[in-house]
């Protein structure tokens, strides 16, 4: 698997890494041979940091990594959570209640400490706590040792250049946002980031089942014209004889300037195959003609959290 430097972190992560939200079963049930398995797949496969946090499952998330994780040297992966939302409408960045997610979260997984902590969907709440009160507070728990390296994660690429303009960062992470229909975190924010050394995060290659062939979540946010685009290219792809998913992997993971993108599941002979996908060329013209297809909704997204933080 090949790896890239996180900022300035001095950390080597994986071009893919694996993302444990469908652990807390936030798609479908999951069994708990399933959840070890797909852990230990992962790691076999190269993925070797491991993305989670306290909302996905309500904890269930962080509990079966904890099992998965039980038997395997500490040396070989690098974990990171997260801390601040804890249900769909429960958000918490106090001071208190940092220090306290921080030690559940190194309770439920078995560990000592995290490698990276980010602060969750930030976008819910005043941007303005976020710098004055929770990173504040994380910085004190990393100086505890608990925590080696901080970051927010959030939808809004607003957010990001909030918060950085007052104070510094280890890492970011933005999801749905650098995907075959949607760029602006590449386009809008990379550039950034890179000029203050700060780690590049990507999640969501998929953008919730968007660029696959399953299902559209009745639950995706994205306007019908995003949706009617992604059908008209997974059907494209089709009769190319691709997998439109192979495709935005592909994609999102070829950006040198993103140092690790995130997927997620739950079924291991997924994984196996996402890592045979990236280890093939991508099919330039392919790319073409599907980016032709979504360009008349091109970085086309939705609203996320606050109104003001959009």
């Amino acid at each position: 698997m090949q790896t890239r430097l996180l900022g300035k972190t001095g950390l080597s992560l994986p071009i893919l890494s694996f993302g444990a939200s469908s652990l807390g079963q936030e798609f479908r049930r999951v069994t708990l041979d399933e959840a070890v398995r797909s852990v230990q797949v992962a790691l076999e496969c190269g993925l070797t940091f491991i993305d989670t946090s306290p909302f996905y499952g309500r904890g269930m998330s962080e509990v079966l990594l904890g099992v998965a994780l039980r038997d395997v040297p500490r040396d070989r992966y690098l974990l990171g959570t997260k801390l601040g939302r804890y249900d769909l409408t429960h958000f918490d960045f106090s001071a208190k209640r940092v220090v306290e997610s921080v030690d559940v979260s190194l309770q439920r997984m078995g560990v000592d400490y995290l490698d990276i902590c980010l602060c969750h969907d930030i976008e819910f709440v005043e941007m303005e706590q976020i710098v004055d009160e929770t990173l504040p507070t994380l910085r004190k728990v990393r100086d505890e040792g608990k925590v080696r390296f901080i970051g927010i994660s959030g939808y809004p690429m607003k957010l990001f250049k909030f918060v950085l303009d007052q104070t510094d960062l280890d890492v970011v992470l933005s999801y749905n946002q650098y995907t075959l229909q949607n760029t602006r975190f590449a386009d809008e924010l990379v550039p950034y980031l890179k000029a203050k050394g700060v780690g590049v995060m990507n999640a969501g290659p998929f953008s919730a089942r968007l660029l696959t062939n399953a299902p559209i979540p009745t639950w995706l946010k994205e306007p019908e014209s995003v949706k009617a685009a992604a059908r008209k290219a997974a059907g494209h792809c089709a009769k190319k004889g691709v997998d439109i998913a192979k495709l935005a992997l592909q994609f999102s993971v070829a950006n040198p300037d993103i140092t690790t993108t995130i997927a997620g599941s739950a079924n291991p002979d997924n994984i196996r195959k996402w890592t045979q996908w990236i280890d093939e060329p991508l099919d330039q013209e392919l790319l073409a003609e599907v980016r032709e297809i979504f360009g008349p909704v091109k970085n086309i997204g939705h609203l996320e959290g606050l109104p003001k933080n959009n």
